[in-house]
């Protein structure tokens, strides 16, 4: 079952990249944004943790 629901996974962003590229490129730079936000928030708190 975990291999069917990955497999579709896959298959549903091969077709949202290819029939979309735009949209499917501004949602990877949603994604990767939104990490480096989280990484950001991570350091500032680690770093006020060890003052």
């Amino acid at each position: 079952m975990k291999k069917v629901l990955i497999g579709l996974v896959v298959a549903f962003a091969l077709f949202y990249l290819v029939t979309q590229p735009v949209d499917a490129a501004d949602a990877i730079k949603g994604a990767a944004d939104a990490v480096g936000v989280a990484f950001e928030a991570l350091i500032k708190f680690l770093t006020a943790l060890f003052r």
